[in-house]
């Protein structure tokens, strides 16, 4: 059974900063890629970062660049989001996925449908 299990969000100011974290079980972790998507209240699921566990290669959304890193440790079968200088625009639910990863992984990691299983959701806060 895959499992995925995202923990490290809440509440923050503006300005600060959050690590995300997501295990997976189940997965041949260093064949996957790993995505890290955000939903907030009323908008559609949003793909924000991605990294590919087998060469380590990394996407970021232009909403996120120069603010979040991802990172893998394929020894805890764990991806990071670093989230730094955070705002108000950041609130959302935050979900990691993965899937499969591949040649031009580029072209379709921002994509939801694109993943077949996902973590059950953190909540991220961000004031003002």
């Amino acid at each position: 059974e895959v499992q995925l299990v995202e923990s490290g969000g809440g509440l923050v100011q503006a300005g600060g900063s959050l690590r995300l974290s997501c295990t997976a079980s189940g997965v041949t972790f260093d064949a996957s890629a790993i995505g890290w998507f955000r939903q907030a209240p009323g908008k559609e699921r949003e793909g924000i970062s991605c990294i590919s566990s087998r060469d380590g290669s990394t996407y970021y959304a232009d909403s996120v660049k120069g603010r979040f890193t991802i990172s893998s440790d394929n020894a805890k079968n764990t991806v990071y989001l670093e989230m730094n200088s955070l705002k108000p625009d950041d609130t959302a639910v935050y979900y990691c996925a993965a899937r499969p990863t591949q040649s031009g992984l580029g072209f379709v990691w921002r994509y939801p449908k694109r993943y077949g299983y996902w973590g059950q959701g953190t909540q991220v806060t961000v004031s003002s």
